[in-house]
Parts: C-alpha cells; structure tokens; sequence
C-alpha cells in the first residue's frame, strides 16, 4: 500500500494523480499533509503540488468528458465525504481506461459514488445560497457565519459577487475556519482565528453598527408575521431548512439582543 500525502488543495490532488500514473505507484491511498497514523506499514509518498502536471491531467479530463462530468470531480472533492480521494482517483483511471464515455455507465458504482458525492455538494451550495445571512460591522463590512456540509465557499463566491457587487463583505466558515472577502473589486480567501462565539451578544456587540439590532428585529418580526399557523407544515420545513443551519439565521433566533 502506498500512502500519498499532498497539501490539500486541488491542485496538489490533481499533482498527485499525474505522478501516481509516472511512477506506477499501486494500491493507493491518499492523505492531506501528515502520514495518517492507522497506515503504519504503507509506504509513502510525498507530492509537491506542480500546477503544470496538475493542468496535464486537468485537460485530459475535459477532453474526456462533459462539463457536468468534469466539475462533478472538483465536487466531489469539496463534498468531503469519506474516501472521497480513493472515489475520485478510481473514476479517473476508469476514464483514461476507457474508450467510451462512462458518465452514464450509472450500474458501476465507480460512476454512481461520484454521482452521489457530487449531488450533496450541488444541494448544499444551493443552501448556502439561501442560508447566509449579513450582518453590518461598524467599519460598514457585511459579514455572515456558515458551516456548511460541505466545502462550498468556492463554488457561491461568484454568485455573492455579482448579488452584493457594491457592498464589502466577508463569508466565514467556521467549521474550515477560513472565509471569502469581497473589497469592492476582488474576491479573496482569508484566514482567521476568533476568541468567541462568533454569535455571541458580546461579540456582535463589539463589532456591529450601532443599527443591525433594529433591523434584524425588523426581519424577525416580519418573519414572524408572515408564518400562518394553520399552514405548519413543519417536517416540510425540516425538510429545506435543516435544524443544523438554525443557529446562524436571524429569523430562528428568538430575539436579538446586542
């Protein structure tokens, strides 16, 4: 068994593949920075992310199949589900094996695991989507606290772009601990460390403006207002807003008090 350790991101995944396939390493089994403990008889292998190789293999890919096919790849990597390095390698070497398409080969569950992982990640970004939600800081900054699933900040960076183009805004991940920022101009990915609850009354107190109470209340009641108690339909409303995204929308907190 050979243990591939690579940085993490993409890229270095798509690294890793190219060099898999030029030194015929076997029986593989992926890592991201340090050696996992439980492989203690795997050799390992150490890639060095080289955006030249990882575009070789990226193009192939497109070569080999459609849009839908090849991003369903990139989204099964930010899906995070387990195994999902193992699952994306075996649908790689099942395309650059094959000589037809295998994109609707859907009885091989080589096919049929991406499919899945992909989905997940699509229904999540269409959540995240719905789900944020801004709040004003004091230096006039819009920002909002999610944690998603999945990985999504990639994929509804350019959707919150051209939605909020003329306002400066920050979307942090709490479970990755990472965040875009959008300064008028560009989207960047950043990296910050918070000493509090980032939903707590004395954190929002510090930073936001002196008027985010009275408009989140303002939603809250209009929220309130608008939810006709002989039409609930509550596992219905389970259904498109899990329970698990509640503590970061306004409307599911009882009230707000900074």
């Amino acid at each position: 068994m050979t243990q591939v350790i690579y940085d993490g991101t993409y890229e270095g995944w798509l690294t890793a593949v190219f060099e898999i396939y030029e030194f015929k390493l076997q029986d593989i089994v992926f890592a991201k920075i340090e050696p996992a403990a439980t492989l203690l008889f795997a050799s390992t292998y150490f890639v060095v992310t080289d955006p030249e190789k990882a575009k070789r293999v990226s193009n192939g890919l497109k070569q080999r199949l459609s849009d839908e096919g090849y991003h369903s790849i990139y989204k099964t990597f930010l899906s995070e589900v387990e195994k999902s390095e193992e699952m994306m390698f075996e649908f790689v070497s099942y395309v650059f094996s094959s000589t037809k398409n295998i994109e609707e080969d859907l009885g091989n569950i080589i096919v049929w695991n991406i499919r899945k992982a992909a989905k997940i990640t699509r229904r999540e970004t269409h959540r995240m989507k719905a789900f944020v939600r801004f709040k004003l800081t004091k230096d006039e900054l819009y920002y909002a606290v999610i944690e998603p699933e999945c990985d999504v900040l990639p994929l509804i960076e350019s959707h919150f772009k051209n939605r909020y183009a003329d306002q400066r805004w920050l979307i942090y991940d709490t479970k990755r601990r990472y965040g875009i920022y959008y300064d008028l101009q560009t989207v960047a990915t950043v990296q910050l460390e918070f000493s509090s609850d980032l939903n707590s009354s004395k954190f929002l107190a510090e930073i936001c403006d002196n008027d985010e109470e009275f408009f989140q209340n303002l939603w809250l009641q209009y929220f309130t207002s608008v939810n006709i108690e002989s039409r609930k339909n509550t596992r219905l409303h389970l259904k498109h807003m899990p329970k698990r995204y509640w503590k970061n929308l306004t409307e599911k907190v009882a009230a707000v008090k900074f």
